[in-house]
């Protein structure tokens, strides 16, 4: 079966008396050329393992296992489950979890599927929980050595934004400190089924050295957050509020790292932050790194 065929795809659908569910951001890539798109982005070499954030019908999935050694599929929709297991039924490569990536004991799937072979993520991603999966994909799902994601459009672009420009924000400060991010291709929403009502494109994520501690990694985030919280406010003023701090203290350290206490958050470059996680560190409770 063509899985890339809107008319298939239905049909398919039809067979096992299902609807795609909106809720849970279940639009169906009928596209073959952005399939293509999305494997080039990817460059799965055939010793590599994969992994993929939501399986759907199993498009990706099939063109992933023709690619890699393995491949570690999660679907959070059981409804979806015995699709997968009819359209990948000829793949003995193909691991089918039922499981939330949110939820599921990644570390450990992982370790059990792959082994210590490197691996990579490519995904379709539900667009409501964006910020969740990257979150735990810096944070739970270490050692992969790239990401693949289809995106929301307008999220792509604030995830390689930069400073002085509308879009940049926390989320982009978050994932450039973890990854170079890049923006492959822009994808119209006309390739899914059910057309979502937004764009998307394909962003690629590869992952960089950790510039900071865990604790200062903790603090750099929350002055991030302070920053960008009020974007109207000055530094001096979001970071002594959000961080609990004397004014005294937050313009001292502003001004002995060269950053001047009237600027706004959505000024500073990354690297700008990751100075003023250092400088403040000593300043901040251990209580308060923990948040």
């Amino acid at each position: 079966m063509k899985l890339t065929s809107p008319s298939q795809i239905r049909l398919l659908l039809l067979q096992f008396q299902l609807s795609p569910d909106k809720r849970k951001g279940q639009h169906f890539l009928c596209d073959h050329n952005v399939l293509q798109k999305t494997l080039d982005a990817a460059e799965v070499q055939p010793d590599e393992c994969v992994l993929e954030i939501g399986s759907g019908i199993g498009t990706l999935t099939r063109a992933l296992a023709e690619r890699a050694c393995c491949v570690l599929t999660l679907e959070v929709d059981a409804k979806l489950i015995p699709v997968l297991e009819q359209n990948l039924h000829s793949y003995p490569n193909v691991h089918i979890v039922h499981g939330d990536f949110l939820r599921e004991n990644l570390p450990l799937r992982i370790a059990e599927t792959f082994g210590e072979r490197p691996f990579k993520v490519v995904a379709n991603i539900p667009y409501g929980i964006t910020s969740p999966i990257l979150d735990r994909l810096f944070g739970v799902a270490c050692g992969w050595k790239r990401a693949v994601l289809m995106i929301q459009r307008e999220v792509a672009e604030r995830l390689v934004a930069q400073p002085n420009t509308s879009q940049y924000s926390a989320i982009s400060v978050f994932a450039q400190y973890h990854s170079r991010v890049e923006i492959v291709h822009p994808v119209p929403r006309t390739v899914f089924y059910p057309a979502p009502e937004v764009d998307s494109a394909i962003v690629r994520f590869t992952p960089i050295v950790r510039a900071l501690s865990d604790e200062n990694e903790r603090l750099l985030f929350r002055i991030v957050r302070a920053a960008f919280g009020q974007r109207r406010k000055t530094l001096l003023n979001a970071l002594s509020g959000g961080l609990a701090l004397p004014r005294e203290t937050v313009q001292e350290v502003l001004q002995m790292q060269g950053i001047d206490p009237q600027r706004r958050g959505e000024t500073l470059s990354l690297q700008e932050f990751i100075q003023l996680a250092t400088a403040l560190a000593p300043h901040c409770r251990p209580r308060s790194l923990s948040d």
